[in-house]
């Protein structure tokens, strides 16, 4: 009822001679045609159908010629479909426009019928009315491709799309948008570089789709192309870039994009600002996430989420629970995605007890279910301070199935606390969860070295070889002159391979006059010694760090991202370079964020959970 009122007090304010004519229509015994349509179109320009079907409704008895003319019932149906109406009313309009013989001859009352169905939900009937059209324009067909792609039935609108005589930009955008929003990015793409006058809407489509399926070299690639084509974007094409950049660890391009937003002018609304926030922080550079967060007039449940999660990641947990605490001083309810944050800060600062605290006042005080996610962060807290078997009590005590990230953390809690009894108990779950996860293999033969049992490790380089595990290739990029830099271990493809190799084997003596002694009983292959070595030191870090000291000024803070969590002998090498090279790294691993300085890291050695950065 009060929606009602609302919408009779807007149209009321919004359109006041409109008002008064109507009050006027009503009152006449015969009711002026022209008048009636006008205030009716009005209503439908103001986004209030309803109004304009009850004028219709009102009207038409003392009016029967109200519908007499083919602009009259095209407003007609425009307001049907806008408003919602049943289909019903829709098909009495319908059957009008067919006595009438305005379905048949006028393009404008068939598109309207088209385009009334579709918004009804009844793409059936929409494709029927289509079909008797005798004649088919651009518009026409537009609406029947929207009304497709609309249900996500883009191979039929295709047909209709590949079978229109002629197209103009919303053609090709309606095919770029429906390929996009169902991840068919190729198709998209086929579409996009057919397509001659881009606007920004065809520009926005594609550059989200690529930010969406994880294709974000393609993102920023075609974002460089955008901008040298000087078209403007909007929030939404800004918000995918600064999402891609944050994919990849491109902090020199999101930085671009900030300042291109500020140059501009550009509005820094709530989805903007929480993704330059997630951008800095997943970059790296949490000091310029905390000043976007702090500048921002507005702030959701989102905003605050990402900055909490953020310092957490980076190891802040303090300062990540500070602003917690903070959020809910000003009132702002928390969600699941807040104490996913939390919960980490408290893991990464071993704030047992605390964790538990905020753990229970998840459904106790804010009335939020924790889910899998949240048991994972607590399992991983109490596993990491030596709760193993207090980890292993909360798995048993979950009224829903624990799954791999659960059980991987319980393992790798395990790795850190040598205890092999509950490794074993984890193993066998993750054989069944994920039974070709290599990482996990190596974590279990390394728990079983650390306890001298060879035997374990001998069957555990068995399981690897019978059942043809392969591992995950390493990947680690870095940003440098405006591009992405990406190795894998023994990576030889770079053009700059062998100037890179050469400062890789400066590096790697410089570490061992330092006192590093290579791990080689990480490397599970069945190779020499000297082998080993070899393979350490061309893990895809090394590679990153190694093109970082050949390529950057001394002193400058070297960042780099991996796809995987660092391994041990990596992480060791990492604390050593930064004092031999007095070089600040940032790493961004699976895990958790690396501030390496002065032969320490901010992670305190605690890296070997199984759960992923947020």
């Amino acid at each position: 009822m009060r929606g009602k009122r609302g919408a009779a007090a807007a149209a009321t304010a919004a359109l006041p001679e409109q008002q008064a004519v109507h009050a006027r229509l009503e009152k006449s015994a015969r009711p002026d045609v022209l008048y009636a349509t006008g205030v009716m179109r009005a209503y439908l320009r103001a986004s209030l159908p309803l109004q304009s079907l009850r004028l219709l409704a009102g009207l038409l008895p003392r009016a029967p010629r109200l519908l007499a003319t083919s602009f009259s019932l095209s407003v007609a149906l425009q307001a049907c479909g806008s408003a919602a109406a049943p289909v019903s009313v829709g098909a009495a309009l319908h059957a009008r426009a067919l006595r009438s013989g305005f379905a048949a001859a006028d393009l404008f009352v068939r598109t309207a019928l088209v385009e009334m169905y579709a918004k009804a939900g009844r793409v059936d009937l929409a494709r029927d009315a289509f079909d008797e059209a005798p004649l088919r324009d651009v518009f026409l067909c537009n609406v029947m491709l929207a009304a497709y792609v609309s249900r996500s039935e883009v191979a039929e609108a295709r047909k209709v799309f590949d079978g229109m005589p002629m197209r103009d930009l919303v053609s090709w955008n309606t095919m770029i948008h429906g390929y996009a929003m169902r991840g068919e990015v190729g198709l998209a793409r086929e579409i996009f570089d057919g397509t001659e006058d881009r606007d920004a809407f065809s520009w926005s489509s594609m550059i989200s789709a690529y930010a969406k399926s994880r294709r974000s070299k393609e993102a920023l690639e075609l974002w460089r192309e955008m901008h040298a084509a000087s078209i403007i974007p909007d929030c939404i094409t800004l918000v995918s870039v600064v999402s891609a950049c944050s994919d990849l660890g491109a902090l020199a391009v999101g930085a671009e994009v900030h300042r291109f937003v500020e140059s501009n002018r550009i509005e820094l609304d709530l989805k903007l600002g929480t993704a330059l926030i997630g951008m800095y922080a997943k970059c790296g550079d949490i000091e310029s996430a905390q000043r976007v967060f702090d500048r921002m007039p507005e702030k959701d449940v989102q905003t605050w989420s990402s900055m909490i999660i953020g310092l957490a990641n980076h190891g802040l947990g303090h300062e990540s629970l500070s602003l917690f605490s903070k959020m809910i001083s000003e009132g702002m309810k928390p969600n699941g995605v807040t104490f996913v944050g939390v919960l980490i800060a408290c893991t990464h600062v071993g704030l047992v007890s605390e964790g538990k605290k905020y753990f229970r006042s998840m459904n106790e005080v804010h009335g939020i279910e924790p889910t899998v996610e949240h048991y994972g962060c607590m399992v991983d807290l109490l596993g990491r301070s030596g709760h193993v078997e207090e980890a292993r009590q909360l798995i048993r005590s979950m009224t829903f199935e624990p799954d791999t990230i659960i059980w991987r953390a319980l393992l790798g809690a395990c790795r850190i606390h040598k205890n092999v009894e509950i490794a074993e108990e984890a193993m066998a779950k993750l054989r069944v969860l994920d039974p070709l996860g290599d990482g996990h293999y190596v974590l279990l033969s390394n728990i079983y070295a650390q306890a001298n049992s060879w035997e374990g490790v001998a069957e555990m380089r068995k399981t690897i070889r019978r059942d043809n595990i392969q591992r995950i290739p390493g990947r680690s990029s870095i940003e440098w002159d405006e591009k992405i830099h990406e190795f894998v271990s023994g990576d030889r493809l770079h053009p700059r391979s062998k100037e890179i190799y050469r400062v890789l084997e400066e590096m790697m003596d410089r570490l061992k006059q330092a006192g590093y002694k290579p791990m080689t009983g990480l490397v599970l292959q069945d190779i020499d010694e000297q082998s080993k070595e070899r393979s350490l030191a061309e893990h895809s870090e090394k590679l990153a760090i190694a093109f970082a000291l050949l390529t950057t000024p001394a002193r400058s803070t070297i960042r780099i991202t991996k796809n995987l969590r660092a391994c041990e002998d990596c992480h060791s090498a990492m604390k050593l370079i930064s004092l031999v090279y007095d070089r600040k790294l940032i790493v961004r691993d699976r895990n958790r964020f690396h501030h390496f300085s002065e032969g320490q890291c901010s992670c305190k050695d605690y890296w070997e959970s199984g759960l992923k950065v947020a």
